[in-house]
Parts: C-alpha cells; structure tokens; sequence
C-alpha cells in the first residue's frame, strides 16, 4: 500500500506529527511498538492542562482523538528496514511512503550502579522540571557519574530541599566545587555501592544516606537503528549520547527524512516532544505540498 507518510513512532512526537497531518487530510500510517520512554512513571507532570495525568493516559487518549480522522491507519509492531527509492521515496517494510518521520524516542544508559534500573523513573529520575516538585522539599542527591550532573545539583536547591551532590569517586573541580558550595550543596566524595529502599546511597565506607528522590543524568540514544541505516547525521549530546540531527523544520541530512522527540533532541519531556511533532508534522505537509507545486523545498 502506498502513504504520503510513514511515521515511526505512534508516542508523543509520532502522535502530535500525526495530527498535524491527518487534519490536512494526509494519508498516513503510524507504526508503534509501544514503548513509551516514561512508561516507568507513575504521572507527567510540567504539560499544560495534563499535569499529574499517568502518561499512558495522555498517549491512549491521543491516540484514540487521531484514529478519529479517516486517513490514519495505525499498525502494532516495529519498522524493521526503510530502503530508499532511486525516486527519493521509500519503502517501509513493503509499505510506500513520500516521507518518512522518525519519532522513535530513545534509549537511556544509566550508570552501573546496582538498584538504579529498578527506581528508574519513580525515586530515581533525570529531570528536576518532571519530578522535584513532588518530593515536597525533601532531600534530593544528584549522582556525580557524568561531569554534567554538576548542572542539576546546582538547579535543585530552588525546589526547596537539602541537595546532596554524590561524587561516586569522580573529581570535582574547584571552580564547580565552588559554586555547589554557594548553592548550599553538600559534596560527598565516596562511591556509590548501590542504591537500596525507596532510595538509599549505601557508600563505600558502609555510611548509607536516604533521601526523597535522586537525580542521575543518563546517556540518550534513538532506541531505532532506522536513522543510521539511512545515513542520517548523529549528532552527540553534551551527556555523551547521541541523537538525530535536524534543522529548524526538523528535516534530517537525509532528504524527505523528518526526526522528532527525544531521539531528535539534546533533552526531553512530554511538553517538547509534542511541540516537536507538531513542527515536524507541519514541516512534512510543507514540502508535500512545495513538490506538487513544483515550488523549491
């Protein structure tokens, strides 16, 4: 069957990319494996009108509002290859498209402390603006495994609680040890043996700390191979990880090839995700109808 867009992805950035296009009456099919990158967490909190909803809840409801539009198909399952035509379309495991928008989401590597996985996206998150406000002024750590945890500890101390900076055994320079110090947070040097309870440091002297919540930076990846199977440019992200690399209207290096979400993003949330698809599903619409007009895209 043949599609003026194929979309990857049927989370936040495929479905608000998806709405865009079914409402200027595109045909388009959503292919969706289903698994949210917050599926860990309990409520989305930050989304204007949703704030506190479970986030399955704000996906079912999207997309049960796009299958209302007549020229949406939605398919379970994942996209296992994308092969692009010598005509610059595509074939979409047998499926034909004009456009392709990569709304995959992404992958997080934690570090290799025992009991992180498992507090993920409850007592252990990487977004202070999703989840601090929640701890109601308690004491918060930041866990110091990637020099660019130094920036959240320093953002903490605005939501109200004690901040504790765990160093896990890893350097902190002056300069940085000395504005944590001015925010008021404490720097503790030890290594992190594991993390117990609700959320508890047990260090490597046997001191065990337990705090409210804790804040840990991950390493992002597109949790699909399609855009690197394309030849779409990886762009790396100040955290290490990588993500796909877009303009402005968030078309890839790879023509008639659009990113959105978090894999096409430094950082992620809901709110930026949805705003994200929005613009790639506007900017898709945009060079479907420069092609027919014969117009330069």
């Amino acid at each position: 069957m043949s599609y003026e867009v194929v979309i990857v992805g049927g989370s936040y950035a495929g479905l608000s990319a998806a709405t865009q296009l079914a409402r200027a009456r595109r045909k388009i099919l959503v292919v969706d494996a289903g698994v949210r990158r917050n599926r860990f967490a309990s409520h989305a909190h930050g989304f204007l009108t949703q704030d506190g909803t479970p986030p399955g809840e704000i996906a079912r409801i999207g997309k049960e509002q796009l299958l209302a539009y007549p020229t949406v198909t939605w398919r379970e399952g994942r996209v296992e290859r994308i092969a692009k035509r010598a005509d610059g379309t595509f074939d979409v495991d047998g499926e034909h498209a004009l456009r392709v928008i990569l709304a995959t989401g992404v992958r997080d590597d934690l570090p290799a402390i025992p009991g992180i996985v498992e507090r993920w996206g409850n007592s252990v998150f990487h977004c202070p603006y999703c989840h601090a406000y929640e701890l109601d002024r308690g004491a918060v750590a930041v866990i110091g495994s990637h020099p660019m945890a130094e920036h959240p500890a320093l953002m903490l101390p605005d939501w109200g609680g004690p901040v504790t900076y765990l160093a896990h055994g890893n350097p902190v320079a002056a300069e940085a040890r000395e504005h944590m110090q001015r925010r008021g947070v404490t720097i503790v040097p030890n290594k992190i043996i594991e993390v117990r309870d609700h959320a508890t440091a047990v260090l490597d002297d046997g001191t065990q700390l337990a705090f409210a919540g804790m804040l840990v930076v991950s390493q992002t990846h597109p949790s699909s191979p399609l855009a690197a199977e394309l030849g779409c440019t990886l762009a790396e992200s100040p955290t290490g990880g990588t993500y796909i690399q877009t303009d402005a209207m968030k078309q890839t290096t790879v023509p008639n090839v659009f990113a959105a979400g978090d894999a096409a993003m430094m950082m992620g949330s809901v709110t930026l995700a949805v705003g994200d698809g929005a613009m790639a599903g506007l900017s898709v619409h945009r060079s479907l109808i420069a092609e027919r007009a014969g117009l330069n895209h």
